[in-house]
């Protein structure tokens, strides 16, 4: 099993709207580095913090876990969609999604207390210059980050 981060404006869809929803198809990556790691190294049954970002409380708010693997991303060939790509077609596809399960919610831990931890410091997420929407996530920094949660229970 792999670990991984994935970033989401609350505004367009939150830890909420999965829970409502269950089930939902994480649409709309248009990048090629976190196309190719869903692509290349996500496997149904990984597990993924759902992270808020674009927002006034940035950070990990919840988990999700893949439950089906990497296809081909249809807003891209829909005109109507702010995905849409006119370069792409069914026959030759360039953007893939994964569908996500909601797992739990997590009491919110802050970029900045993830920052402030130095067993996080090699994590993507804290790296200057790392914007990507999805992120690999250590065995190590997956267990830290949950502990950090749990602390954050009591």
């Amino acid at each position: 099993m792999a670990y991984w981060l994935l970033k989401t404006e609350p505004d367009t869809f939150s830890i909420d709207t999965l829970k409502q929803q269950k089930v939902s198809c994480w649409e709309g990556v248009r990048n090629y580095q976190a196309r190719n790691m869903m692509r290349d190294g996500m496997k149904v049954g990984d597990l993924a913090f759902i992270y808020h970002s674009s927002c006034k409380d940035v950070g990990v708010v919840g988990i999700a876990e893949v439950v089906k693997a990497a296809y081909p991303d249809h807003f891209q060939f829909d005109p109507e969609s702010p995905y849409f790509d006119p370069k792409s077609s069914p026959e030759n596809p360039r953007w893939i999604m994964v569908d996500v399960a909601y797992r739990q919610h997590l009491p919110y831990l802050s970029l900045a207390r993830i920052k402030a931890n130095p067993a996080l410091e090699e994590m993507p997420l804290v790296k200057k210059g790392s914007r990507l929407s999805i992120m690999p996530v250590t065995e190590m920094q997956w267990s830290e980050i949950l502990a950090m949660s749990e602390a954050r229970k009591r």
